[in-house]
């Protein structure tokens, strides 16, 4: 075991001011890389989830919901810069709808229900070290954001990423900030505690969090699902989508049959020669939408417990320490899924919700279905889907950058009577662009479509 490279990545840690949990956390995959642990797990050992609570079928009453949604805080994840879509900031900074980014609309969302409820609903960003300032900068916009004694953001924790021949800490003079690495959403639990917001949220009388991805604005705050996770006395909920035939790459939920526990299995926690099991839809059903509640108590109690080691599934992250230059050297990132953490809590549960909880944006394909007439903003912040179900829309090459993909389609064509979009080359939309039905475009040779054009298959 390379005990020199573990000292030297603690010590680099500990002179950047990283939290003695965070550390603790990292010496703890560190040694399971070294070990070789795959962390896979084999469908022999899980069964397909079947009975799960629906949020059409819970019954709340509007006093047992406020009094759970007066104990609610709401916590975003703001940790990544969207560089597979060519970004080098905060990816929710990017115009959403009505000239207003995912930040304002979050905002937006929080002040609405506060408003329309009488909660306090605190609103808490985990940003990184590379979104941080941008970010606050966007919320000094709202003085009437932060709620008394609490932040309005925690950091997440940096670690060092490792030579992958020698699991020492990588060095890259040109560019020092990129010999670091989140530790993946996972590291939520270590960055509460370490920050300690988790203690000062507990302090405050806030006994629940409902935690999402900054880029899915359908995960709003929500009362009657408050009530009905303070009603189970869960510590750990997990709200999950039915898949369908597109949601074969997404993680699912199944139940370990030793002990009937939930948990989640990812792609990389599959093996290969099983992999027709996990991307079975009708086998395994139910998705996680990274829509998570957290009883703020079990998780402090479990912490505690595990010395902040929760002991979630480690991912091991391959990739170059200057992610734009191939040739530079090979580094290992290890990383963790918040998610991931249903395994840990005994008596975790989950919850069936609506495809309007889910609306995430990972590629220029979802940006242009949220820009487009597919949705309308309401008053309180809200996605309001036009349609009964969003069309596939399939984007080429030319259009995976955001900077290219807003110099070719200034303005989003109507969907609204579409079902798929599927455009190859190099082309560019004029103004008021109809689509119906199916429509597929291929250019050999940079083409535009002219204003007006309604495009039919």
């Amino acid at each position: 075991m390379s005990e020199h490279g573990l000292k030297a990545a603690q010590d680099k840690m500990r002179a950047a001011g990283v939290s003695e949990a965070a550390i603790e956390v990292f010496s703890h995959y560190y040694h399971e890389l070294e070990s070789g642990a795959g962390g896979l797990i084999l469908e022999s050992l899980i069964e397909p989830l079947s009975d799960v609570a629906t949020v059409d079928g819970i019954e709340v009453s509007e006093a047992d919901a406020h009094e759970a949604f007066a104990k609610t805080v709401f916590i975003k994840l703001n940790g990544g810069l969207g560089t597979s879509m060519g970004l080098d900031r905060a990816k929710n900074l990017l115009p959403v709808r009505d000239g207003l980014n995912f930040l304002d609309i979050i905002v937006k969302q929080t002040l609405s229900a506060r408003e329309r409820y009488d909660v306090a609903l605190p609103l808490l960003f985990m940003n990184s070290f590379r979104t941080r300032e941008d970010t606050l900068e966007v919320l000094a916009k709202y003085p009437d954001l932060a709620v008394e004694g609490l932040p309005v953001d925690f950091l997440q924790n940096q670690e060092p990423k490792l030579l992958a021949d020698s699991l020492e800490p990588a060095e890259w003079p040109a560019d020092p900030t990129l010999e670091w690495c989140p530790p993946g959403h996972g590291d939520l639990y270590t960055a509460l505690e370490g920050s300690g917001v988790l203690d000062q949220l507990l302090a405050a009388g806030f006994r629940y969090a409902t935690v999402s991805n900054g880029d899915n604005l359908g995960a709003t705050p929500d009362p009657q699902i408050a009530g009905w996770f303070a009603q189970t006395g869960a510590p750990f909920a997990a709200e999950l989508c039915v898949r369908t035939v597109n949601d074969k790459k997404g993680g699912h939920v199944a139940v370990r049959k030793e002990d009937g526990q939930l948990v989640l299995r990812e792609t990389a926690q599959t093996s290969p020669d099983e992999m027709q099991y996990f991307t079975d839809e009708h086998r395994h059903r139910y998705f996680n939408t990274n829509n998570l509640w957290l009883d703020l108590q079990a998780v402090r109690d479990t912490l505690t417990a595990k010395h902040s080691v929760l002991g979630l599934p480690m991912i091991r992250n391959t990739k170059t320490v200057d992610p734009a230059d191939a040739s530079s050297p090979s580094v290992v990132q290890i990383e963790t899924a918040m998610g991931a953490a249903i395994e840990v809590f005994p008596g975790a549960t989950a919850i069936c919700v609506g495809r309007d909880r889910f609306v995430p944006v990972k590629t220029t394909n979802e940006l242009l279905l949220l820009r487009s007439d597919l949705y309308e903003l309401d008053d309180l912040g809200h996605l309001v889907a036009q349609t009964e179900k969003a069309p596939e829309v399939i984007l080429g090459k030319p259009f995976k950058l955001v900077q290219d993909f807003e110099r070719r389609i200034p303005e989003p064509p109507s969907l609204r009577e579409a079902e798929l979009l599927t455009v190859d080359g190099d082309v560019t939309f004029g103004r008021g662009v109809v689509v119906k039905g199916r429509v597929q475009i291929d250019a050999d040779e940079p083409t535009t479509i002219a204003d007006m054009t309604v495009l039919e298959g």
